[in-house]
């Protein structure tokens, strides 16, 4: 297996994974859906996917070999899927909180 591939296993693996929760992210809740919505979005799962590959590649170089030829492996997995939903935690809890006062401010 190619390092590049190595690397990025968990990537490729958990793409379609990510992709239903980003799915489930953009849509829910429908409204409102304004431009700064959108950006807000768009960012927060970028910055997810960005926070998982940079944690996928730090657990790679910092796993010890002793456990066997799967750990980094196992470890970056484990460790990226964590980070990916916390960020993605983090921003429906800031999105929660900035709808809910656009929401107030229109009534």
């Amino acid at each position: 297996m190619s390092r590049f591939v190595e690397l990025n296993l968990a990537l490729i693996l958990f793409l379609p994974w990510f992709a239903i929760l980003g799915a489930l992210f953009w849509l829910y809740p429908r409204r409102p859906r304004n431009p700064a919505r959108k950006l807000f979005d768009a960012v927060s799962l970028a910055v997810s996917v960005c926070a998982f590959v940079l944690t996928v590649h730090w657990a790679h170089l910092h796993a010890g070999r002793g456990h066997g030829a799967m750990w980094p492996q196992i470890l970056a997995t484990s460790l990226g899927y964590g980070v990916f939903l916390l960020v993605l935690a983090i921003a429906c809890a800031v999105r929660w909180r900035w709808l809910r006062g656009v929401v107030d401010h229109r009534q």
